[in-house]
């Protein structure tokens, strides 16, 4: 990281991939070229997220060959004039996550990943949920992405005085 005086926790660094709506999975082709889109994933402990999607797929495809993925996340994002010096700016709070990505291959798991990703985006609906497991599941793929270091994050964000919040300062 170019400045480090902005780097956070790791844990830090998992509340922005918690609280993010969207977390971009970047993956490579066998050529090498790069495949990146924006999936609503949940994380279920520590080191493992999962998301859902159709049975095939470019990204499943390429997952297939190539199970490394990045996951980036950028939350709090606005745009501002710097307190101190005029200078434009962006206030942001990011993390980066680097890991595995595997299709989950039992029911059971896919419904426990399922279940996890309503819980997080429609908690008000989760009445539905067993109807539509049983209406969908046979036709819906689920990833698991195991993390295989700790996330890194970054903040540039100012206090109330103009001052930038540097190296972890929390209020």
């Amino acid at each position: 990281m170019r400045k480090e005086s902005r780097e956070m926790s790791a844990e830090w660094a998992m509340e922005v991939l918690d609280k993010a709506p969207y977390i971009t999975v970047s993956m490579t082709e066998e050529d090498g070229t790069p495949y990146g889109l924006p999936l609503s994933l949940v994380r279920t402990d520590e080191k493992t997220f999962y998301f859902h999607c159709a049975l095939e797929g470019k990204k499943l495809d390429i997952l297939q060959k190539n199970p490394r993925v990045c996951l980036s996340a950028v939350t709090k994002c606005k745009p501002t004039v710097g307190p101190k010096d005029g200078s434009f700016t962006l206030e942001f709070k990011s993390a980066i996550a680097f890991g595995t990505a595997e299709i989950v291959e039992t029911d059971e798991e896919k419904i426990a990943a399922l279940r996890a990703i309503c819980e997080r985006f429609l908690p008000k609906h989760m009445d539905a949920f067993e109807t539509s497991i049983a209406r969908s599941l046979s036709r819906t793929a689920v990833v698991r992405i195991h993390l295989t270091e700790p996330p890194v994050g970054k903040r540039k964000q100012y206090d109330d005085n103009g001052e930038e919040m540097k190296w972890q300062r929390m209020e």
